[in-house]
């Protein structure tokens, strides 16, 4: 597949606009493109697996929005429920019959949920269970995973993933030092680790929760360990400290009921966003009845939101569940997330990479896949946590996603991110992004 000639005088005029009046340009750091160099693409539309921007270049999608995107861009039925539901009123600071029945999904969807609030973010969502989990212990320390990203919260910013991850970037300035001590970080994937810090002798009586992303997203796609899941499971509740799954990635994007269902282990409270509002800003965070009713106005805990259940982004997070109940769907997205990190593979060991394929020995390239998101690690090294993901060589990974981009293949700009697919992505578009890696994978493994 050959290079295409990229008309780019468009978004840099408006990139040179925006640093005159957005703090670095961008209003969220990753989409600044920098770990990978040149300027980013600003995007005037898309349509199902495809974007265009603003130089009217036409790219395959494997951004997906950073995962809302399930169902592609204006997937048809989402577009009408919404354009039905504007008209009906924007925003009420009422209740409203769709946040009941919305509520309803989430709460028949995910087994841990039996009682849901709906906020604007993830990042709320965060926070807010963070609150609920320390009063609900009467605990203040909350435990997490090097490389998680749970939102921009003050506490959460201690050796996170996401943009943070890239280098040179510090992860707590304007933090006070005292909310950050009392956030444990500890090692993705490894259970013994946990078990010294949260068992006995350790911090376990002063734990309030420990949260981690169920599959590691924001530090390339990481899958779980057997038994690590569990293992956090029974050590939280030996500790008297709850478990909060953060599914803003995972939930509604790897099964229905999101990775708790897909693994089987049920956490005490579950934070929500991304596909849920298909496409709109949302999030949500539920759990046991117990806890969720210590929210004000029901109990003490409060959290409050001007927004909080808008009418349009409900319309479009129920018109997208609906989407999703259909037979087949995610059968059909593990089938395409298996077809492209299978033709990656090939294509990476025919450009002469010596690749491994999900977990093992490793080799130049290694791919980790769970459904439909996938990361291409450049490394020669098993990725199974934050530590190991950090030794992926950065600048062959920026070389490989300006050699997609040049093909018509947008991928996230950052080593330490997720690539989605979605229903709307054909076994053809897998294809061609196959071939465009082929030269890609070439061009990035070549010695520097």
């Amino acid at each position: 597949m050959s290079n295409l000639k990229l008309q780019n005088a468009r978004s840099s005029e408006l990139f040179a606009r925006a640093q005159r009046v957005i703090p670095g340009g961008v209003n969220s750091p990753v989409r600044a493109f920098r770990e990978v160099g040149g300027e980013p693409a600003f995007a005037a539309r898309g349509e199902g697996g495809r974007i265009w921007d603003a130089d009217g270049n036409e790219y395959l999608d494997c951004l997906g929005s950073w995962g809302p995107l399930i169902l592609g861009h204006a997937h048809p039925a989402v577009v009408a429920a919404v354009q039905a539901a504007v008209v009906r009123g924007t925003s009420f600071g009422v209740p409203t019959e769709l946040e009941v029945e919305f509520a309803e999904r989430i709460v028949e969807a995910a087994p841990s949920v039996e009682m849901v609030r709906l906020v604007n973010s993830g990042t709320e969502a965060v926070m807010s269970a963070l609150r609920l989990a320390r009063a609900f212990t009467g605990r203040d320390s909350i435990a997490k995973f090097a490389g998680g990203y749970h939102g921009h919260g003050d506490s959460l910013l201690a050796q996170a993933g996401s943009a943070l991850a890239a280098p040179g970037v510090p992860t707590t300035p304007g933090v006070p030092e005292a909310v950050v001590a009392q956030t444990l970080v500890l090692p993705y994937n490894d259970l013994e680790a946990a078990r010294r810090s949260l068992g006995a002798g350790g911090v376990g009586e002063r734990l309030a929760a420990v949260i981690v992303e169920p599959v590691a997203g924001n530090m390339g796609v990481i899958p779980p360990a057997e038994g690590f899941l569990a293992g956090l499971r029974d050590l939280t509740r030996q500790a008297g400290a709850l478990l909060i799954f953060d599914e803003v990635i995972t939930g509604f994007r790897v099964a229905y009921g999101g990775a708790q269902s897909r693994y089987g282990v049920i956490p005490d409270l579950t934070t929500l966003g991304k596909v849920i509002g298909g496409g709109f800003p949302i999030g949500a965070y539920g759990g046991r009845r117990e806890i969720m009713e210590m929210m004000a106005p029901a109990g003490p805990v409060f959290q409050a939101g001007t927004l909080s259940g808008n009418p349009v982004a409900v319309t479009a997070g129920l018109t997208t569940l609906a989407e999703l109940r259909r037979p087949g769907v995610y059968e059909a997205l593990e089938e395409r997330g298996a077809a492209l990190a299978q033709g990656l593979s090939e294509a990476a060991g025919r450009a002469g990479a010596a690749v491994h394929l999900r977990q093992g020995c490793g080799g130049q390239v290694h791919i980790n896949r769970v459904g439909s998101m996938l990361t291409v690690f450049f490394t020669d090294n098993q990725v199974m946590d934050f530590a190991s993901a950090k030794r992926s060589d950065l600048a062959r990974f920026a070389r490989f996603f300006q050699g997609m981009r040049r093909r018509g293949v947008l991928l996230p700009p950052s080593q330490f991110e997720a690539w989605f697919l979605s229903t709307a992505h054909t076994p053809q578009d897998i294809e061609r992004i196959v071939s465009a890696s082929a030269e890609a994978f070439g061009e990035a493994t070549a010695p520097s």
